[in-house]
């Protein structure tokens, strides 16, 4: 696999000529929904085939899959054409491997609401380890707040994903509460119905562990969330159910802020099994212009977390989109738009940008002028700067990678994943 990054005059013809593969395979594998235009700076994964296998009349890809000794999820990994679909036809070409193995192995988490796309969904299920449904609230009586996710547990057990139950103080308003969290970790009635409807639920409906995201918990509850985390993990650890929290962004143990003051890494890493590191939103809507996830701010937190939890213990967060801000920017009243990485692109092609490559922060960005003369800035992600977050991964020694979300449609990220780790299967 190569990345390559578009120069002026280059069109997708050319480009497959130069590296000798197909055009609609680079289409394919990076999305193009505009293949006939392409953007001057826009990077492209470019992987190269090396084994191929022509369907024949009454085979099937789960026969193919036999013959040639791969899983089903790796031919899905090698022919994103497929979406997740078993549906092939003869005459057919498919991938059997590159010319490049992937290296090596990681767990990958992804996060989706109850709505997502269902093909969007089949298509991105080959390429998970776990599947987290967004989100189980609850009441101040602890009771859950349900959650629509039959169809999110359906699609991943047929694709032989496993799935976590995902428990947060997110309010029907959208906002993290504080106050539940503080009832939930200092109310022993509250807290034990709360337990106990967890468990019930876990079981009912065959979710495989528990993932934790209490945001800006007071940070004089610090301990008591610590606890709660404890009381939690001593349940269900024994009825074999993994508990992962979610971090806030720290480099510090002292790091202010309402965010982070309520995490304390140390008692948090070991209270429970695993946790996420919430790598992203130093760019955010409400705040100035810059990359979601620059990789020196990234480093950092993996760093410091280093320093209190295992590294083995560890899933680096990974934003699934970008911002596009209006200029100038202004404290307290500018407000960035969020949108994909493919959605970036086609406002560059779109407005005759150029894209740019951040080296600082390891992030694509650039600015357009819209219709009535507003100046904009956008950053987003791309296969550079997924290949440099993912690196992190096997540098650390980290367990995987969480992606924050699966929502919006990001194939170039999957190709980049594929080719260059192992995805660990779910467990059984």
């Amino acid at each position: 696999m190569v990345i390559h990054v578009v120069q002026r005059g280059e069109s997708l013809y050319s480009i497959a000529l130069d590296y000798g593969v197909s055009m609609s395979q680079i289409s394919i594998d990076n999305g193009l929904e505009a293949p006939e235009r392409l953007v001057p700076g826009q990077a492209l994964v470019i992987r190269f085939p090396e084994a191929i296998h022509t369907v024949l009349p009454g085979e099937t890809l789960a026969s193919i899959a036999r013959e040639s000794g791969l899983s089903l999820r790796r031919l899905y990994q090698n022919n994103p054409v497929l979406g997740g679909s078993p549906r092939i036809w003869p005459g057919q070409t498919l991938v059997l491997s590159y010319r490049e193995e992937p290296g090596p192995e990681l767990s990958v988490n992804g996060y989706a609401y109850p709505f997502i796309d269902p093909a969007l969904l089949r298509a991105t299920l080959p390429y998970l380890t776990w599947l987290t449904p967004f989100t189980y609230g609850f009441t101040e009586e602890g009771s859950l707040v349900e959650l629509d996710d039959a169809a999110l547990l359906s699609a991943a057990g047929a694709a032989g994903v496993s799935c976590l139950m995902h428990l947060s103080t997110l309010t029907a308003e959208g906002d993290f509460s504080n106050d539940l969290a503080h009832l939930a970790l200092t109310d022993s009635q509250v807290q034990a119905r709360l337990l106990d409807n967890i468990s019930l639920t876990l079981r009912e409906k065959g979710y495989r562990g528990l993932d934790v995201d209490f945001e800006y918990v007071y940070p004089d509850d610090a301990g008591a969330y610590a606890a709660f985390l404890a009381t939690l993990a001593r349940r269900l650890n024994p009825l074999g159910y993994p508990v992962i929290a979610a971090l806030a962004p720290k480099t510090s143990s002292t790091q202010r802020g309402a965010l982070y003051e309520g995490h304390d890494y140390s008692a948090i890493g070991a209270a429970v099994n695993e946790v996420l590191l919430m790598t992203y939103e130093w760019g955010y809507t409400y705040g100035p212009p810059m990359a979601v996830a620059p990789i020196s701010n990234v480093r950092q937190v993996v760093e410091y977390a280093l320093t209190v939890i295992p590294a083995e213990k560890i899933w680096l967060g990974v934003p699934n989109y970008g911002y596009d801000w209006l200029l100038p920017f202004v404290k307290g009243k500018s407000k960035a738009t969020s949108l994909s990485s493919q959605q970036a692109v086609a406002l560059a092609r779109r407005y005759g940008a150029e894209i740019a490559y951040d080296d600082l922060s390891q992030s694509p960005w650039f600015r357009y002028t819209d219709e009535s003369g507003g100046e904009h800035e956008v950053w987003f992600e791309d296969a550079r700067s997924i290949q440099a977050k993912l690196a992190l991964i096997p540098e650390y020694g980290l367990l995987g990678a969480g992606y924050w979300n699966l929502m919006r449609p990001f194939p170039q990220n999957w190709r980049v994943l594929s080719s260059l780790y192992q995805i660990r299967k779910s467990p059984s």
